[in-house]
């Protein structure tokens, strides 16, 4: 039996425990940050809130050279503590820090006084689910998707995606069936519906939480068998397939139109949020051209003050490195490196989303100037990441779930990116404009006698659009507007 030998050279990309920090970070919006900000401050001693202070003195924070007899007894541990003073010098102390930019709390102070101060979904959901008798792993994957629910509570993100996107934030290795167990878990809280898929599924998630009747099952039925059919109004043909009386039919047709197709509504209801609140991450004026982070709430951080105290003692007293001392230096060591490399990332997150954000400003200075979707230029990842120099996986990170309050009301980063097309005079137009005029037409047309998809197309090829039949219906869709027949008034 003969055996081959073969060599396979492969490429792969390693990110270090400072670069997935700062992804994960980077894709914090603002509530979710203050979350991981507080959690961090509880786990790490050596982080503390506050400005640091260090007196001006040249008798800066050095490590003294152990002498021959140190050297000699000392481990290599030991060399290793002695050259942390490196980063403890004086200058090094006083930019060790992290304090919000000035400013911020003045552009916000009007902003604060039109949004509810009470708990909002993210935070309630969170809540429930560390109320559960969860591994820590299972809680961690918990919350991470209730990190990634849309502004309705549904989960917009594939499975197994998400299980990519998890393992490389967090270094670990889950698969997707813990990913699925930890969507059982999320989709178990309150209210009823959260952490849907697709509408089927969220409505199904509050049906099987009724108490069995027939009319519940008739409906979990017709959403199983006949969802197709049901969501087109052909309740005749559902009728028929499932073989349902007519009173069957409507008392089932009762049920489903009694669930509430947004879960986060629905948690509204029930008292935890009276409003509809959307807290932005930035803030611009197009007065003064000025673009801030609304980071009022976000505390300064600095380095704790004991756990230096702990290496001016190791390194300036040989008296001081006993075995059970040098054991404390090199615990707070890895404290203070762990408190340093967040405070690094905090800086480093606040910066590159600075620079995205003002990219998109001036990309799309009409629209931040005198606003109107029409105004609104087409603009993708690709577009800002060149005008930005940043990858377009960071733009992508740092747009996700976050908004920006402007002179005319507050919007989702992503409202700005969109696709382009080349009118019949060769003026290239934003999707959003041919989709605000495919609006517009739905609008004014006669309910009587809705417009066909073939007949918005032509009228917008009319205009000077270039446009198929298919897109016009995926624009509409988008818009959220049923096809002609579903429109029809009598």
């Amino acid at each position: 039996m003969s055996q081959k030998q073969v060599l396979q050279q492969q490429l792969k990309q390693t990110l270090s425990p400072q670069q997935l920090l700062v992804i994960g970070l980077l894709e914090c919006p603002l509530l979710e940050l203050e979350d991981r900000i507080k959690h961090e401050l509880e786990d790490n001693p050596a982080l503390e809130e506050g400005v640091t202070e260090w007196e001006s003195s040249d008798d800066a924070i050095q490590a003294e050279s152990f002498d021959e007899t140190d050297k000699n007894d000392a481990s290599s541990a030991d060399e290793d503590l002695s050259q942390l003073a490196e980063y403890l010098s004086e200058d090094e102390l006083a930019d060790s820090g992290y304090e919000p930019m000035s400013g911020a709390s003045a552009a916000t102070d009007f902003m604060f006084t039109n949004f509810s101060e009470e708990a909002d979904f993210t935070s309630n959901l969170l809540e429930q689910i560390r109320m559960l008798d969860l591994s820590e792993a299972r809680l961690q994957m918990g919350e991470y998707i209730i990190g990634n629910l849309d502004t309705k509570g549904y989960l917009d993100r594939e499975v197994s995606l998400l299980t990519i996107d998890y393992n490389l934030q967090y270094n670990q290795q889950a698969t997707e069936t813990d990913m699925f167990e930890a969507l059982t878990d999320v989709q178990s809280l309150d209210p009823a519906g959260v952490g849907a898929r697709s509408l089927d599924e969220c409505l199904l998630l509050q049906l099987e939480r009724k108490p069995f009747t027939p009319s519940v099952d008739n409906a979990m039925r017709i959403l199983e068998e006949c969802y197709d059919l049901f969501t087109q109004r052909h309740y005749d043909k559902a009728q028929a397939q499932l073989q349902l009386t007519d009173d069957e039919m409507r008392d089932a047709i009762q049920e489903i139109t009694r669930l509430n197709p947004h879960p986060s509504n629905g948690f509204s209801e029930t008292g935890y949020e009276k409003n509809n609140v959307v807290i932005p991450d930035f803030i611009y004026d197009s007065e003064t051209g000025v673009l801030q982070l609304n980071n009022q709430s976000i505390p300064s951080l600095k380095v704790g003050e004991s756990y230096v105290q702990l290496f001016q003692d190791f390194s300036g007293n040989a008296a001081n490195r006993t075995p059970d001392r040098r054991a404390v230096v090199q615990f707070a060591k890895q404290k203070l490196d762990r408190a340093k490399s967040f405070i690094d990332a905090i800086k480093q997150r606040e910066t590159t989303l600075l620079s995205i954000v003002n990219a998109i400003i001036v990309y799309q200075k009409d629209f931040f100037v005198q606003g109107g979707e029409t105004l609104l230029k087409p603009m993708t990842m690709k577009d800002i990441a060149n005008l930005s120099h940043y990858e377009i996986s960071t733009v992508s990170r740092a747009v996700g779930n976050k908004y920006i309050q402007t002179n005319f009301g507050i919007f989702p980063l992503k409202y700005f990116f969109s696709e382009g097309m080349v009118t019949d005079s060769g003026e290239e137009v934003s999707t959003r404009e041919i989709k605000a005029l495919l609006k517009e037409m739905i609008d004014s047309e006669d309910k009587k006698h809705p417009l066909p998809d073939e007949k918005l197309c032509e009228l917008l090829q009319q205009k000077g659009y270039p446009i198929a039949r298919r897109t016009v219906a995926k624009y509409r869709e988008q818009l959220g507007l049923p096809v002609a027949r579903l429109r029809k008034s009598f």
